[in-house]
């Protein structure tokens, strides 16, 4: 591969992927580089984006529908996977971040996975995966 090459071709980062009740879809990145990908060039700006807080865990994108807001349970279920998906797995209820994937950015030379966040919504759920 030429030294050119790596910005000319797709990237994809390997996911998990969920279906929700109502057909929402849901995807879960893997590593600290498919998280950033994931977070910074995959997630649309209307999608939603979850972390677990103030722990290690996997970005999880809940993909936005053109007019169509989904439920308070549809965000607690995605924010429920954030939890599985996370150091927290085995913990009780634990806090989440949730925003609207327009409100999360990469920090200038930050490190793969390092996201800054505003207009942050806190969901207390349990790790739960469907």
């Amino acid at each position: 591969m030429r030294k050119n090459d790596r910005y000319t071709q797709p990237i994809q980062p390997d996911v998990h992927e969920y279906e929700l009740p109502g057909g929402w879809s849901v995807l879960v990145g893997k590593t600290d580089i498919d998280n950033d990908i994931l977070s910074t060039r995959v997630a649309n700006p209307d999608d939603w984006w979850f972390h677990v807080r103030s722990m290690p865990g996997s970005h999880v994108i809940l993909r936005a529908r053109p007019d169509e807001e989904p439920d308070k349970e549809t965000l607690k279920r995605t924010a429920s996977i954030a939890v599985y998906h996370s150091k927290a797995r085995n913990a009780g209820i634990t806090p989440v971040s949730c925003t609207r994937a327009c409100n999360v950015n990469k920090p200038r030379n930050a490190k793969p996975g390092t996201v800054q966040i505003r207009k942050e919504i806190i969901l207390k759920v349990r790790p739960c995966i469907p």
